[in-house]
């Protein structure tokens, strides 16, 4: 069995990788929930007396840009994690397939 292929390799690195997933994913919580309390500091911050200037100045506040481009990497991170962790777990079934079918092959030509 070709080391890539191997199904115990698979298994360790959803298991290696699965406090960094839920740490990615987390995070991103953290920035998402964070963003709303941000444009709220930034809101009252404003020397604006309408509420939809005071949005606008929130919105294109530099700390805020700042925090969307964390966002953009968090969600980055957490989604390779995600999609890592899922090829790693398909690489399990497929190789529960291949064994399957190999013992069906077995008893086919006894």
């Amino acid at each position: 069995m070709s080391e890539d292929r191997d199904p115990h390799k698979a298994v360790d690195y959803i298991l290696k990788h699965a406090a960094l997933f839920a740490k990615a994913k987390a995070e991103r919580t953290y920035i998402e929930e964070y963003r709303k309390s941000l444009k709220s500091i930034l809101m009252k911050r404003s020397m604006e007396t309408a509420i939809g200037a005071q949005e606008r100045e929130a919105y294109a506040h530099p700390e805020y840009v700042q925090l969307l481009d964390g966002l953009k990497e968090a969600v980055l991170i957490e989604e390779r994690l995600k999609w890592d962790i899922t090829a790693a777990t398909l690489r399990v079934e497929i190789w529960r397939t291949e064994q399957a079918n190999n013992r069906a092959e077995g008893k086919a030509t006894l």
